[in-house]
């Protein structure tokens, strides 16, 4: 696949939606999702302006973000932690993540204020909202979100920037559209309690549906596939 197409068509996707939605481009960050593609990828994409790279594996994330560094070690690029983040590996992501998107828990708060309070940092943060209601997905259930935000607030080196969500499997875009106004209309219900009450963020979106996300509010979209191509995955 030809990389730098795939960029420009992504990012021309981006703007069509941004526009339709009257919002500025400049308000939508674009994170290319790396996982299980090599940091010679990471490299290409970042030589073509892109700026922030999202892994959902912890060891990925380290030995791509130190393999990175080792290349380019004065380009400054923003990686995200996207996927579900057990406590005993956030001590290994804290000071390399510049966005933690999936928090999901009391406990996980804990341990990163913790750790951050031993480094004296803070951690940005997304909370992870379930609404699409499956088993299978982390996430706080939308009817619980009120009481998280104020439970949270006791945590000063956690830093709610704003939500995340992973939608429904669709093949048509609209029928998770739903999904992502309900994310942004909890949002609106919770930002007081967002670090930027003017500036909340919405991480919602991926390759097959991440328009309908930005015309219903995201200001982050993850997309992997249509940038790096297919997956391969190796079996267990």
């Amino acid at each position: 696949m030809d990389k730098k197409l795939n960029l420009a068509h992504i990012q021309s996707r981006i703007s069509t939606a941004a526009a339709k939605s009257n919002r500025p481009v400049t308000d939508i960050t674009l994170v290319a999702v790396s996982k299980t593609f090599p940091v010679e990828d990471v490299v290409t994409f970042s030589n073509m302006g892109l700026m922030d790279f999202g892994e959902n594996k912890v060891q990925e994330l380290v030995e791509k973000s130190t393999s990175f560094r080792h290349v380019l070690p004065e380009r400054p690029i923003r990686w995200h932690a996207i996927g579900h983040l057990q406590r005993n590996k956030v001590k290994d992501v804290l000071e390399t993540i510049s966005l933690f998107h999936a928090l999901d828990s009391i406990r996980l708060a804990n341990t990163i204020q913790d750790k951050a309070e031993e480094k004296g940092i803070e951690l940005p943060v997304l909370v992870q909202v379930n609404v699409s209601g499956e088993d299978s997905k982390f996430g706080i259930q939308p009817h619980e979100l009120d009481a998280f935000m104020d439970q949270i607030q006791a945590f000063r080196r956690v830093r709610v920037r704003g939500l995340m969500t992973l939608a429904s499997p669709a093949e048509n875009p609209e029928e998770v559209r739903p999904q992502f106004i309900q994310l942004r209309e909890l949002s609106d219900s919770v930002k007081d309690r967002f670090v930027d009450p003017a500036n909340p963020q919405l991480s919602m979106g991926m390759s097959s549906d991440f328009e309908v996300a930005i015309e219903e509010g995201a200001t982050l979209v993850r997309v992997g596939s249509s940038l790096f191509g297919g997956r391969t995955y190796l079996s267990p």
